[in-house]
């Protein structure tokens, strides 16, 4: 036994790695290469982003072709006369007749589609106003805005420009 303490006594020892040390170095050197990354994608997302060029002749082009589309027949779609109440005391009747005007014929064959759902939420619109509501021209034009923007909603691919009554009578 005196002879394995003194091979062990004799031969060399191995240092021991600080494994805490190690880990640590470890750590700054995957910490530091994650927040380069992060740095590298903030600057190309906000401070290096190139801006696209657009020339003035491209802009009078993009304009001129948009200018161009509303500037198309629009397409006019009568609706069947509304008979409703008003809302509020005296009751009233409402008789309107009206006309949508549509941006192109791809949404007057959608109107076409929908009338029973048009009609309906035209008619709820009409039942919530007071005769005071609509007796103004303010309160027309309010009305046709209402409407344009409920119908507008409803379509998908349409575009309701505008309102026309072509008869409006309240008793």
């Amino acid at each position: 036994m005196a002879e394995a303490a003194a091979a062990a006594a004799a031969a060399p020892e191995k240092p021991k790695r600080d494994m805490k040390k190690v880990f640590t170095l470890l750590f700054a050197v995957v910490n530091l290469a994650v927040l380069g990354g992060g740095s590298f994608l903030v600057y190309k997302s906000t401070l290096g982003v190139e801006n696209k060029k657009l020339s003035e002749e491209q802009a009078e082009r993009d304009l001129a072709s948009f200018e161009d589309s509303l500037r198309g027949n629009p397409v006019l779609y009568t609706m069947q006369p509304f008979n409703t109440n008003l809302d509020g005391v005296p009751r009233r009747l409402i008789r309107v007749d009206m006309s949508l005007e549509m941006m192109d014929e791809e949404g007057y064959e959608e109107v076409i589609g929908i009338t029973p759902q048009a009609r309906d939420a035209v008619m709820r619109i009409l039942n919530g106003k007071t005769f005071g509501d609509i007796e103004t021209v303010q309160g027309k034009l309010h009305l046709k805005n209402q409407i344009v923007t409920d119908l507008n909603a409803s379509l998908k691919k349409g575009v309701v420009k505008n309102v026309y009554f072509n008869d409006f009578v309240v008793q």
